[in-house]
């Protein structure tokens, strides 16, 4: 099966609102198509949409430099039926915005998702009057500054949600650690991977429970020349104390993913391809 990157419309299933960063990054990866997207509060409902063809595929962060890997999405990942046909790197550029005309000396009160407000805070120790208020999800923030139509009230989010929801920007990229980025991964149905292609490569398997089973699995990788890009281990649930790990690699071009897959098969268990797609341009 081909990657549903070959349809001129796309729906992208979501975690979030019209106007999060999530559809951003969307939107990034597919700016040659028409974007729909599809909202799920969780990423579990994500998922679900994805395997019951509610939508095409789904965008779904799983790492960010500060926050580090996101390890409920490895899970879901892994339990699913989708693979990783591609991936997208954000910068995470937080904006305050408001009402048409409304100056920053009016606001009361500011609304954002808990992490959003967390890297802001700082911008506004300038600003004592204003409270910050905790919500759902930052995109929902700027529906509601919209909704409510109160001069008083604005919303940390991203510039599409203020495109979106009509709003002006009063300070753009307020967030204080400019290095923050988020990694998504594009996931469409189905676990054959025979048809994909790309120079990135994600696995993830389980090894003896015995000294020195994951060094010899990275031994042979090493051999290869394969440059290994993240390694993460989760606990398997019921097998207490043992792991499944989860590796990314770029092809060298001197081996194939068979050649490599031949040559770890031995030495692991439960070893499963989960994508093999084009590697992200990193900001």
């Amino acid at each position: 099966m081909h990657p549903t990157t070959a349809l001129r419309q796309i729906r992208v299933s979501i975690q979030g609102y019209a106007g999060a960063f999530h559809e951003a990054a969307a939107r990034i990866h597919f700016r040659e198509r028409e974007v729909v997207t599809v909202s799920g509060h969780t990423f579990s409902e994500v998922v679900k949409q994805v395997e019951q063809e509610q939508s095409d595929v789904a965008l779904m962060a799983i790492e960010n430099t500060l926050a580090g890997s996101l390890m409920e999405n490895y899970d879901l990942l892994q339990r699913s039926n989708l693979r990783i046909t591609g991936e997208v790197y954000l910068r995470i550029r937080q904006n305050l915005m408001a009402l048409p005309g409304v100056a920053i000396e009016e606001l009361r009160e500011v609304y954002s998702h808990p992490i959003a407000l967390m890297q802001v805070r700082e911008f506004f120790k300038a600003w004592p009057k204003i409270k910050l208020v905790e919500s759902a999800d930052t995109a929902l923030s700027a529906r509601h500054v919209k909704e409510t139509a109160d001069r008083t009230r604005g919303a940390v989010a991203h510039s599409l949600a203020a495109q979106l929801y009509g709003l002006d920007i009063l300070a753009p990229g307020i967030e204080t650690n400019k290095l923050n980025h988020t990694r998504f991964l594009v996931l469409e149905r189905g676990r054959d991977v025979s048809e994909d292609a790309g120079d990135k490569v994600s696995l993830s398997f389980s090894v003896s429970h015995e000294s020195g089973s994951l060094s010899r699995v990275l031994m042979v990788l090493d051999a290869y020349k394969i440059n290994l890009t993240k390694i993460q281990s989760t606990p398997i649930i019921g097998r207490p104390w043992q792991y499944r790990f989860y590796v990314d690699f770029m092809l060298n071009g001197s081996i194939t993913v068979a050649e490599a897959l031949a040559g770890i098969q031995p030495i692991t268990q439960e070893l499963r391809v989960l994508g093999i797609y084009q590697a992200g341009e990193k900001p």
